[in-house]
């Protein structure tokens, strides 16, 4: 995990109220705890006994193995200089982006394309589970930036809508 997605997850925590969460992939366990002298609830932990536990402010990931860092995509800087009059649609999850409800059907959207609230842009698949992504606003679509069945990160922008 990357340390904007440690905090964000920590702040996550915090709000959902929880004392204790420990997390463990193959490739590390975090183990989040609050301070004793915070109390705002009786939940109990979300899986096994912690390895090692930290106050909230500092997470703690266990063992230190390297991970390999997936590379920014080149169009990064282009978006955030476009993003300034166009409305950016993220990724709500993680998983892998289809344009296509499958292979033989048209795309959800194309380029100038105008959308509404409710209307279907995409499909992100995620363990198995297809789950469609709506609009929540009204425009037109100036960008497609994901290209059709590629993985996507959380908060990924996937499309530039022109609101006007």
């Amino acid at each position: 995990m990357k340390p904007k997605e440690i905090q964000e997850l920590i702040d996550f925590i915090a709000q959902c109220g929880l004392d204790e969460v420990n997390i463990e992939t193959e490739n590390f366990k975090l183990s989040v705890k609050k301070s004793s002298n915070i109390q705002r609830g009786n939940l109990e932990s979300l899986s096994a006994p912690p390895q090692s536990s930290a106050p909230v402010s500092q997470p703690v990931a266990l063992p230190p193995t390297p991970v390999a860092e997936a590379p920014q995509p080149p169009k990064a800087a282009p978006v955030a200089a476009e993003s300034s009059k166009y409305i950016t649609i993220k990724s709500p999850m993680i998983g892998t982006f289809y344009r296509t409800p499958n292979p033989d059907s048209p795309n959800f959207v194309d380029v100038g394309d105008s959308i509404t609230p409710g209307k279907t842009l995409c499909i992100i698949e995620a363990m198995k589970l297809f789950n469609e992504i709506e609009s929540e606003v009204s425009g037109k679509i100036v960008k497609i930036l994901v290209e059709n069945a590629t993985p996507v990160e959380y908060d990924q922008p996937l499309f530039l809508v022109d609101p006007s």
